[in-house]
């Protein structure tokens, strides 16, 4: 499986650590930035329109919303409904475009645009006399409810994720405590204890099940606040019994071709870094029984994301160095590999 290096799409002027496409608007939201550290580096959800143009994918800025002080470390979409994990806090955005059409020249000249909420589009031309009507999309934000969601000494939401109709949303940090939210309200309906240290990552099943992760080593399945089971890997896998690993990742994806079918899918890692490190895991589990069905080796750089088409047909891998992976989901057999520009992959969206 050989590097290649992909083409650049978008340029941020933050750090990038969370990423979310939307299909059916045609959106790529990034976010990101340097925090509250006086450093000139802003902070910001950025909103770019995906296009096809001569063959070739582009992006383009449509929004830019300010975070102030506060960067943006992971995010949730659910509709026009973004949840971002900011320090140890929850924010709800919402967000919503407008297309108007304007209809000649001297009309335009004598209205002013709205800096970066508005983008124009060129559409074909329909001429009427001397008139030429041109689209107009004009983009807005607002801020919604926010909430504290850590609480733990150096508090940080590290994960947040919403459930299969967008009526609640988990969310996991440095505390090891889950919570679970009423969206849009932020009203909290579950808390409990599901890790002793930090939860990395969590995952909503469509049943109500979630799987969560953590830096104990374990990885756990609840149906709320009750432990059904939890994931034993190296049972059926690879052993390394002075080499302890730890749960990374966890989403779920559907069975392409079988409705009802539903799939776990983790990363392992290394819990310690070693001057030579051995191999990265990926499993795949029966998302009723949660029995490793597969486990593959995906190299030796350290994972940091995981994600999964909207179809369950592919996964994609972010590395800490920054390549990007692609594999395919039924067999884990890997068939891209991508240098990024960025040093570190934080989020990852199919």
């Amino acid at each position: 499986m050989g590097r290649r290096r992909a083409p650049e799409l978008y340029r941020a002027p933050f750090p990038l650590y969370a990423l979310q496409v939307d299909p059916s608007a045609g959106l790529l939201i990034a976010a990101g930035g340097g925090g509250a550290a006086k450093t000139g580096i802003k902070n910001g959800v950025h909103f770019l329109q995906l296009e096809q143009i001569n063959g070739r994918l582009s992006a383009s800025l449509l929004h830019s919303h300010d975070t102030e002080t506060r960067a943006t470390m992971n995010l949730a979409l659910a509709g026009n409904i973004l949840a971002a994990g900011q320090d140890a806090h929850c924010q709800l955005l919402r967000f919503q475009t407008h297309q108007q059409k304007s209809k000649n020249k001297a009309e335009k000249a004598g209205s002013k645009e709205q800096g970066p909420r508005q983008r124009k589009r060129a559409a074909p031309a329909e001429k009427s006399g001397a008139e030429t009507h041109q689209e107009e999309v004009e983009f807005s934000v607002e801020d919604l409810q926010a909430v504290q969601t850590d609480f733990g000494p150096d508090p940080l939401q590290k994960v947040v994720c919403f459930n299969h109709d967008n009526t609640l949303l988990a969310t996991g940090g440095t505390d090891g405590y889950v919570r679970v939210w009423k969206v849009p309200t932020l009203e909290k309906v579950l808390e409990f204890r599901a890790h002793e240290g930090e939860i990395e990552d969590l995952a909503l099943g469509p049943d109500g099940k979630l799987v969560t992760v953590g830096w104990d080593l374990k990885a756990s399945v609840w149906q709320k606040d009750q432990l059904l089971t939890q994931l034993h890997w190296q049972e059926n896998g690879p052993t390394f019994s002075n080499t302890p690993y730890r749960y990374q990742a966890c989403r779920f994806g559907q069975v392409p071709d079988q409705p009802a079918g539903l799939r776990l899918f983790t990363v392992q890692i290394p819990h310690k870094r070693l001057r030579q490190p051995p191999p990265c895991y990926l499993t795949a589990w029966d998302g009723s029984t949660f029995l490793p069905l597969r486990t593959k080796s995906c190299g030796h750089e350290v994972i940091s994301c995981l994600s999964v088409s909207e179809s369950g047909t592919f996964l994609g891998l972010g590395t800490v160095t920054g390549s990007v992976a692609i594999y395919i989901a039924f067999s884990l057999q890997g068939v891209f590999l991508y240098g990024c520009c960025c040093c570190c992959v934080s989020g990852l969206s199919l």
